[in-house]
């Protein structure tokens, strides 16, 4: 079981890891963690949106020619390195203002911030009958759905439940008529989301009156 104090040591960890501060080795050791570790996951999406906040409202401020042909000289000296291996010379260069100097490069580069973990199934019928991609990067929050194939009967609603271990089936909402459904997962959630089942079920119009299915699975995946 996880302590208090492992926990206190992981979210430093994550926000040292979201911030660019750990070199290439200890950044590796947390990029294998994160693979298997969905709290630590949470934990390194909730500092990166924390942090992409900190620009809500600032103008973006051209840099001079000459600062951003330094930048880019320092930054990139080979490019067939890896975006990783790019952002971690960031705190020699930055020091103290590591994380408004990663926020400058990002925008002026157009670079994203970290890669994320995502996490992606086929939410399907036996037959085909019924289709859904599911998509989840760790970074937005947000599990995407795309209806490929299938739609409700008349009158019906078809509704997402997500499935893990031997828990009780979770309400994820309603599929939207048209193709494309987003769910904003909150940490407790998204923390059960890898290996967990997601499920699609026949419900009456408005979804399910009891809180967990009532009508027919229609469609199984599992997401990892």
């Amino acid at each position: 079981m996880t302590g208090l104090d492992d926990f206190d040591e992981d979210r430093a960890l994550a926000a040292e890891y979201a911030l660019g501060l750990l070199d290439l080795d200890a950044a590796r050791a947390v990029e294998e963690r994160l693979a298997t570790e969905p709290e630590l996951r949470v934990l390194v999406a909730t500092w990166q949106t924390d942090l992409a906040g900190m620009l809500d409202g600032a103008a973006p401020v051209p840099p001079p020619p000459s600062l951003r042909a330094a930048l880019h000289r320092r930054l990139f000296p080979d490019e067939s390195h890896s975006l990783w291996r790019r952002l971690g010379i960031l705190p020699a260069l930055l020091g103290a203002a590591a994380a408004a100097g990663l926020a400058f490069v990002v925008t002026q580069f157009g670079l994203p911030l970290l890669p994320s973990p995502v996490l992606e199934t086929q939410i399907a019928a036996q037959d085909q009958s019924l289709v859904v991609e599911a998509r989840y990067a760790a970074a937005e929050g947000v599990l995407h759905l795309e209806r490929a194939q299938g739609q409700a009967a008349p009158g019906r609603a078809l509704e997402v439940w997500l499935i893990a271990g031997g828990g009780a089936p979770v309400s994820l909402g309603l599929l939207a008529e048209g193709t494309s459904t987003q769910v904003p997962l909150p940490p407790t959630l998204a923390a059960m989301l890898e290996g967990a089942v997601l499920a699609i079920s026949d419900e009456p119009a408005g979804g399910s009156p009891t809180g967990q299915p009532t009508g027919a699975v229609l469609a199984t995946g599992q997401i990892g």
